[in-house]
C-alpha cells in the first residue's frame, strides 16, 4: 500500500508527540490512535498504518535478547544490563534466555544489532574457512 508523503509526515509528527523523556509513552499512542479513529481526518488509515509501523520499529529497537549456553548469575546479568543501557539508553527491556546449542559464550540481539560471541559461531566460521 502506497502512503502519501503528507500521511507519512503526519504520522512522524504524531509519533514524536507520543514521546516523553525520549521514551515512547504507550498511553499517548493509544490516545492518539483513538482520536484519529474518532476524528477521521483525510488519509487517517494511512496515518494509522504508518504510526503502527513506527511504534513497532521503536519497540523492536528497545528490546534486547541475551542468550547464553548456561544460566547467568545475577551479577553478570546486572553488569550486562548496565552496559547495554549505557550503549542503547534507558528503557531497554532485556530478556535473558538459555540456549545450550551455543556451547559457550553469549549471543546478544538488540533491535537489528547482533553480537555473537558464542563458540558455535566461531566453529561455523572456522568450518567456512576450510
Amino acid at each position: 500500500m502506497k502512503i502519501s508523503k503528507q500521511a507519512q509526515r503526519d504520522a512522524r509528527q504524531l509519533f514524536r508527540s507520543c514521546h516523553v523523556n525520549n521514551l515512547l509513552d504507550e498511553n499517548r499512542v493509544r490516545l492518539t490512535a483513538k482520536l484519529l479513529g474518532e476524528q477521521k481526518p483525510r488519509g487517517y488509515v494511512e496515518i494509522l498504518s504508518r504510526l503502527h509501523r513506527l511504534v513497532k520499529l521503536d519497540s523492536e529497537r528497545r528490546a534486547a535478547n541475551v542468550e547464553s549456553a548456561t544460566p547467568l548469575g545475577t551479577g553478570p546479568q546486572a553488569d550486562l544490563k548496565s552496559r547495554l543501557e549505557s550503549i542503547y539508553g534507558a528503557g531497554l527491556s532485556i530478556a535473558f534466555t538459555q540456549n545450550p546449542a551455543l556451547i559457550g559464550g553469549l549471543r546478544i540481539q538488540v533491535g537489528s544489532d547482533l553480537y555473537d560471541g558464542s563458540v558455535k559461531m566461531r566453529l561455523e566460521k572456522l568450518e567456512q574457512s576450510f
